[in-house]
C-alpha cells in the first residue's frame, strides 16, 4: 500500500506539509498516494521532463495532464507520458468528436484553476471527460502533477481514473 510518506524516495514529503487541491481530494476521499516535492529550475525545457529527471523515475513512468477542445466545444482533459507526444486526432475519436486541438493557455488555467507546467488531472475547478493514456496499465503506480510546478504525487492508475470517472485508450503519437 502507498503512504502519503515514504523514505524510498528523496524528496518525498508528508502530505500533511502540502495542500493543493489534487493533494485536499485524495486526502478526502481516502486514495493511497505518495507526494514528491523537488527544486523546480524556471530555465528546465520540460517540466515533465524536469520531474523524471528529479525524480530519478523513468520519463514514461510521469505522466503530463493536457486540455484540448474537441470539435470547438468541450474541452477534455488527455494524461499521458512526458516522453511522448499527444496524438490529437486519437483524442478527438476517443472522445466522439471528428477534431481536437490544443485549448489556449489562458483558457485552460481558468477552467482548470492550475498554472500551466503543474496543471493536475486532480481537484480541478470542474471535472473535465478525461483519457488517461493505456501505457499507464504498464505501472504499479504512475505519477502526475500535484497541482504546482515542482510537486508530483503518484498513484495507481486504476484509483486516478476511478476518480475521475476516466476512460483509457491510446493517446500517443507512434
Amino acid at each position: 500500500m502507498l503512504t502519503d510518506l515514504s523514505p524510498e524516495f528523496p524528496g518525498t514529503v508528508a502530505a500533511q506539509d502540502v495542500m493543493t487541491p489534487a493533494i485536499l481530494l485524495l486526502k478526502k476521499t481516502r486514495t493511497p498516494h505518495e507526494v514528491h516535492e523537488y527544486q523546480h529550475d524556471a530555465s528546465h525545457g520540460s517540466f515533465g521532463l524536469e520531474a523524471a529527471e528529479k525524480m530519478a523515475v523513468p520519463a514514461e513512468q510521469v505522466f503530463k495532464t493536457l486540455v484540448a477542445e474537441v470539435d470547438k466545444s468541450r474541452l477534455i482533459v488527455a494524461i499521458l507520458p512526458v516522453s511522448s507526444t499527444l496524438n490529437l486526432k486519437k483524442l478527438a475519436k476517443a472522445a466522439g468528436g471528428k477534431k481536437a486541438a490544443m485549448a489556449d493557455a489562458a483558457l485552460v488555467e481558468k477552467t482548470t484553476g492550475y498554472v500551466l507546467g503543474g496543471v493536475s488531472p486532480l481537484g480541478q475547478k470542474k471535472l473535465l471527460p478525461t483519457y488517461l493514456d493505456a501505457s499507464a496499465a504498464n505501472f504499479e503506480q504512475i505519477y502526475v502533477s500535484a497541482g504546482r510546478r515542482g510537486l508530483e504525487v503518484a498513484l495507481p492508475p486504476d484509483a486516478l481514473l476511478a476518480l475521475l470517472k476516466g476512460r483509457s485508450g491510446d493517446l500517443q503519437n507512434p
